[in-house]
């Protein structure tokens, strides 16, 4: 029988704060701690230019973030909307002089151990009609 996610079981301000903690953090060991925390061993995140698959990848790909845009962060601007251990929010990342970079929202599920396995991320507004 396949355990069921409840949204009632887990701390989901705490798992996305840290989630967004990683992708503000420079140092890879403080970086990786966050995301023990947040994400699953085998969690995928996608956005329109990348995909990674477990954490270490996702680690070196923030690592990556951090190498081409200095000082960035991200930065959660919305409330969450959740149902069935799913989530979605919007973000925004600051350029490291301060000024706005892109926002987008993400679409993300919950493993059965409570972190984050997927986020789907996607850049700016929804197309116009």
């Amino acid at each position: 029988m396949t355990q069921r996610v409840t949204l009632a079981t887990i701390d989901i301000q705490n798992i996305l704060t840290d989630y967004a903690a990683a992708w503000c953090e420079p140092d890879i060991d403080r970086r990786r701690a966050f995301l023990e925390n947040a994400w699953s061993d085998d969690g995928t995140y996608q956005d329109p230019s990348v995909e990674a698959v477990g954490r270490e990848q996702l680690i070196a790909l923030i690592g990556d973030m951090h190498q081409k845009f200095p000082g960035a962060r991200v930065e959660i601007t919305s409330g969450v909307s959740e149902h069935h251990g799913k989530v979605y929010f919007e973000w925004e990342m600051i350029a490291g002089d301060g000024s706005f970079a892109i926002r987008g929202v993400d679409f993300g599920s919950f493993s059965a151990d409570g972190r984050l396995s997927q986020i789907v991320g996607f850049f700016g507004p929804p197309p116009a009609l």
